[in-house]
């Protein structure tokens, strides 16, 4: 089987991005809506439970504390749902067997930003929680837990130099007489 091109294994990768792409928007909208949602429910006599294993730590719900975990979940799929977009946009072009378009550079380049602040708002939010919400019941992260998450950033910035170096060549072949 193909890699690129119409019929190939990026179609096929295109398709799951394209299902993924519509369970993502439908789980960001509904996480959206129970946002506002939970603005105005009652939330008397609610409590959570935190806990990392064994032992947890049960405090009262309040409306504050509902806000910023929905808004952070809320957050943390919508950076995941551009991600998907950037990617859809991508393999759409490897379908049709052109990738080395100027575009997909950008793309690239705007997938490794988002998933850098997702990565830094994940890891800020675990510390927030770790030290405000559940003192002794959470261990924060340490920089050792970002090793992989940067890594993959990293990976990202360099794949998007290497599709503009292609794209130069392209360009250059096409001048080319």
């Amino acid at each position: 089987m193909r890699t690129l091109g119409p019929g190939s294994i990026a179609s096929v990768l295109k398709i799951a991005l394209d299902v993924a792409y519509v369970v993502m928007i439908l789980v960001t909208g509904l996480l959206l809506l129970l946002w506002v949602a939970s603005i105005f429910i009652p939330l008397d006599n609610l409590n959570v439970t935190v806990s990392d294993g064994a032992d947890g730590r049960e405090m009262p719900l309040s409306r504050p504390l509902l806000l910023f975990g929905l808004g952070a979940l809320t957050a943390y799929f919508s950076g995941f749902l551009l991600i998907l977009r950037y990617l859809r946009k991508i393999f759409r072009t490897l379908t049709l067997g052109d990738p080395f378009q100027p575009d997909n550079v950008r793309r690239l380049r705007q997938i490794g930003l988002i998933l850098a602040v997702v990565t830094g708002g994940v890891w800020i939010v675990q510390g927030l929680v770790a030290a405000r919400l559940a003192p002794g019941v959470m261990e924060p992260q340490g920089i050792s837990d970002l090793l992989t998450p940067v890594f993959s950033v990293l990976v990202v910035f360099v794949l998007a130099e290497v599709f503009r170096e292609g794209a130069r060549l392209r360009r250059e072949s096409e001048l080319t007489i």
